[in-house]
């Protein structure tokens, strides 16, 4: 423990930092480590740089392994843990390090996620007493606390457990909160100010983020009987508060950095806007809507252009204004063609407007010009999210709103004028008035919008706007195909927001859908993609440093949708396009910088590799020969960050061998077995994949080398007791039962049901039943010589009599009814083949258990169900777009699913192919041998299985 603090360093070091987060690995496993941690966090004697370390590394710890058992954090580390973190939450406060403070913060919210309130009772309690009405050090680091647990509330669908939680909040905590919100309020308009008045308004953000956080599910009765003080027109606090603006917080003209007093704002108008969403009639009531408007009106209203600090509040402000107008219930307040004109030329028009900010930033950092333009939902944007972050998103929103909300003439009519002066400004001067045109460009595909999705852009317009006849009476697939070759040119400019803009563009008009196909074809872009794939990779290449080659995802995101699009067109000159996407790597490979880039760049490998061998199974070797030097060296010197990738890959590769392990894949085995190779969680999926491959093709060779017994282990011993990865444990189970020979298999099976009972016993999830139910299922279907279900049955009642019968009672026949449409097909066989080929079943006391394990098998067929796969869907339609964000654990990197790398799924019991057929005919031969299948069947619910027994009677197949 002396050498943690150079080894945080150490891990700081990108020459050190492998090395130093192994041995921080190890130690972490031991007795003591995160509460030794947290000791070093609080250590001001410390540098700095090691505090910081520590308080990120622990952090992470908790976040990978509080609620995950793997590896496991012992109970007493836990209680010691809970019972120090808010005392040092104070500690940190006093000591003012903020960012040190908002780790252990984020480290409490993330334990109270999974122990509060049942294993940390008195967490509330302690927050509420540690309030103070003179320390606002000690409070600004409690109620940052406090949001840092509640602000997830926010996101949370609801749901009883929710609720719960909520209310136990609520009983301990709304009254002191109420009473510090209204004693800070206080503080903050005495005169004269207080001394600390920064740090007294850093806590009235954090209390207002609270009340937003308390009032986002609901609004509890508390809050609700102080409505007034808050919401009311002309005394509320939050109507003073948005006119409070004291000179000592007012920040530099210059700083981008929002003063407290915006941060309270634009907190303020958060909550409103909530209101007016969700509690409408409470604002009506109150008459408070058009108070806060006029309070938006003085901040940001009248042609008032607030610096560049302000942006989020000016944004929240229309924000507020689009909501309201949406609601329908302000109507009147917006309807006039006098407030509507008012609304575009004193918000809309000086907002929409290009600033110096925005040409500065359009030069000296375009991806971060491009990341905030893209967040516009609308024509004139690329629709990545649909809130509107930049000033310009925001007053085209309040455009969209008075669209959609029956004002279509009134506000066309007005912003038309202005479209209009903005061109004849531009036609007067135009190399000076460019920024008129782009201003009227703007506005006309802000009115000209009624509505939009993320995924398929505009989907209506402003019926008095002619969108060139709406693209043409909405023959929309010819005219993007005439425009693809232009963009494609402008992929050579040398301005960095053009060729990007270009790459979006071209990627977004790829991804169109039609239903659920693509709506462009290899056939369309055939002629064109190898000049799009040239132009994008010339500008990845042309970068100075790994780190720059990396930089611009956008572009490989383009290559990605060109190749995924172009499929087996490309296989003409695949050789060359390989050896660059494979150079790029290898250069990028030096300093992994930019986790999307990455995902594009090995889902090109992945989806290239995939299209070219379907269309000539021989050049197989020659993707081999390209990447098994680059894989060997990224996992020789454990990149982690790709490690998974290439897992994947590998998998891809050998499942396209149609039989057998070629020898440079059998010499990865023992690495793949080692321990080590589990560590990193990313990887797990990956090796999985891997691992199913081997078994499918030589599960006898891993068995006649002792192999078998290493892939147990790791099931049994790493993924099956981990809630995380047990998913992934089945699957290597499934594989087991299925491919290895059956002797083989019978010697480990009481050892596996042993395994998954234990489980099942000490940490049961509803995701783990599912998995356990159809790993049962799944054992029962797959007829495989010797391994019969009495045989199973028998297994499961060794280890101790009547566990069967327990089994099916409490698992599955509760669960099979529930399982979801492409496991139904296995569930069906695997129940049936129970019911009528096992004797045991047939004898006291299971007997018993064949009426109701019967009546869930009928149950599965109450729902229309995707029993077969149909002979004319694309084997390729799961290769959509990635929705990739990066998921850290600690130092470890996660599994991102490549797309391109999926196989087809098989069905294990191919041979069934009419499953109701299946069904009767075996139910009928087992009411020919054994009469009382009859009297067991009367025993069901009739009106449940009797319509599903007269129709297998109706089919021929008498029971």
């Amino acid at each position: 423990m002396a050498e943690l603090p150079s080894l945080l360093l150490a891990s700081l070091n990108p020459s050190t930092r492998k090395q130093a987060e192994q041995t921080l690995q190890q130690l972490s496993v031991q007795p003591g480590f995160l509460t030794h941690l947290l000791s070093l966090v609080l250590q001001s004697s410390q540098d700095r740089a090691v505090r910081l370390a520590a308080s990120v590394y622990l952090k992470n710890l908790i976040k990978s392994r509080w609620e995950d058992d793997e590896p496991p954090i012992a109970d007493a580390d836990r209680v010691a843990l809970r019972e120090a973190l808010v005392p040092a939450m104070i500690q940190l406060s006093n000591a003012s390090d903020k960012a040190v403070r908002a780790q252990v913060a984020e480290s409490i919210s993330l334990i109270a996620k999974v122990d509060f309130p049942e294993s940390w009772p008195d967490l509330a309690d302690k927050l509420v007493m540690s309030l103070s009405e003179t320390n606002y050090e000690v409070n600004v680091g409690i109620l940052e606390t406090a949001h840092s647990i509640f602000r997830p509330w926010r996101a949370e669908a609801r749901s009883d457990a929710l609720f719960t939680v909520i209310n136990y909040v609520l009983s301990r905590f709304t009254r002191p909160f109420l009473q510090l919100f209204l004693h800070t309020a206080n503080l903050l308009f005495s005169s004269p100010p207080p001394a600390n008045l920064a740090q007294v308004a850093q806590a009235m953000v954090y209390l207002v983020d609270i009340f937003y956080d308390l009032t986002c599910q609901d609004l509890p009765p508390d809050i609700e009987d102080s409505h007034a003080q808050f919401f009311a027109p002309e005394s509320g606090l939050f109507i003073k508060l948005l006119m409070w603006d004291p000179p000592q917080l007012q920040g530099d003209p210059d700083d981008t950095t929002p003063s407290l007093p915006s941060q309270i704002k634009t907190g303020i108008l958060e909550i409103v806007e909530l209101y007016v969403k969700l509690y409408p009639e409470t604002l009506q009531a109150s008459a408070s809507v058009e108070a806060f408007v006029r309070a938006i009106w003085d901040l940001v209203g009248g042609g008032k252009r607030p610096s560049v600090a302000d942006d989020g509040l000016v944004s929240q402000s229309l924000r507020f204004i689009a909501s309201a107008i949406r609601t329908g219930y302000y109507k009147q307040l917006f309807s006039s063609k006098e407030t509507i004109s008012g609304l575009v030329q004193g918000v809309v028009v000086p907002n929409v407007a290009l600033r110096e900010h925005e040409l500065e930033q359009f030069e000296d950092d375009p991806l971060e010009y491009i990341r905030l333009d893209l967040a516009l939902p609308s024509m004139g944007g690329l629709g990545v999210t649909n809130d509107a972050v930049t000033r310009r998103q925001a007053a085209a929103e309040v455009l969209r709103a008075l669209v959609s909300s029956g004002l279509e003439a009134e506000t066309t009519e007005v912003t038309g004028a202005w479209i209009g002066q903005g061109l004849n400004e531009y036609a007067a001067n135009k190399a000076e008035n460019w920024r008129a045109k782009d201003t009227a460009i703007y506005l006309l595909t802000a009115v000209a919008t009624r509505g939009s999705t993320t995924q398929h852009g505009v989907t209506s317009t402003n019926a008095l706007i002619d969108v060139v006849q709406f693209f043409s009476d909405h023959l929309v697939k010819p005219q993007l195909l005439s425009v693809l070759p232009s963009l494609v040119r402008h992929l050579s400019s040398e301005n960095y927001v053009c060729y990007t803009y270009a790459a979006i563009s071209i990627e977004r008009i790829l991804f169109i859908r039609q239903g659920k196909t693509f709506m462009f074809t290899a056939a369309d872009i055939k002629d064109i993609a190898p000049q799009t794939l040239d132009a994008i990779l010339s500008k990845i290449e042309k970068a100075p440093t790994p780190e720059k080659v990396a930089e611009n995802d956008y572009l490989m995101k383009c290559a990605m949708r060109v190749i995924i699009t172009a499929k087996g067109t490309l296989a003409d000159g695949y050789e060359r396009l390989l050896q660059r996407l494979v150079a790029i790597l290898g250069v990028i490979s030096k300093n992994p910088s930019n986790p999307n880039f990455d995902q594009y760049i090995f889902e090109s490998i992945s989806a290239l590799m995939r299209f070219v061998v379907q269309t000539n199974r021989s050049t197989l070797p020659t993707f081999e020969q390209a990447l098994f030097g680059p894989f060997t060296i990224i996992l020789q010197q454990d990149i982690d960050q790709y490690i998974p990738y290439v897992f994947q890959i590998l998998a891809q590769m050998l499942d396209l061998h149609p039989d057998g392990v070629p020898a440079e894949y059998r010499s990865l085995l023992p690495f793949l077995l080692t321990p080590a190779s589990w560590q990193q969680k990313g990887s797990i999926p990956g090796l999985v994949k891997l691992l199913k491959a081997f078994l499918a093709r030589d599960a006898a060779s891993m068995v006649a080398a002792g192999q078998l017994t290493q892939v147990l282990g790791v099931v049994q011993q790493r993924l099956i007791p981990s809630k995380l990865n047990d998913g992934w444990g089945f699957e290597l189970l499934q594989a087991v039962v299925q491919h290895v020979p059956a002797d083989s298999v019978k010697q480990y099976f009481k050892s596996i049901v042993i395994t998954l009972l234990t489980r099942m016993q000490t940490s049961k999830t509803d995701k783990y039943v599912y998995h356990f139910v159809y790993f049962l299922g799944f054992s029962l279907a797959i007829a495989r010589e010797d391994i019969t279900p009495d045989y199973i049955v028998g297994q499961v009642e060794s280890i101790q009599p009547g566990l069967w019968a327990q089994i099916l009672a409490n698992f599955v026949i509760p669960q099979a009814p529930k399982m979801p449409p492409k496991d139904r097909k296995v569930v069906i066989v695997g129940l049936t083949r129970l019911l009528t080929q096992s004797s045991l079943m047939l004898r006291e006391p299971l007997i018993q258990a064949w009426p109701p394990t019967f009546q869930a098998l009928v149950k599965l067929f109450k729902e229309d169900q995707l029993l077969t796969k149909k002979d004319d869907e694309d084997p390729d339609a799961g290769i959509t777009q990635i929705d990739y964000e990066e998921q850290t654990a600690g130092y470890q990197a996660a599994y991102s699913r490549l797309a391109a790398a999926e196989t087809i799924p098989v069905d294990p019991v191919a041979q069934v192919k009419d499953l109701r057929a299946f069904v009767g005919q075996e139910l009928a031969a087992l009411s020919s041998a054994n009469p009382s299948v009859k009297a067991m069947i009367a025993a069901t619910d009739v009106s449940v299985t009797g319509p599903f027994v007269q129709g297998l009677a109706a089919a021929g197949y008498t029971i």
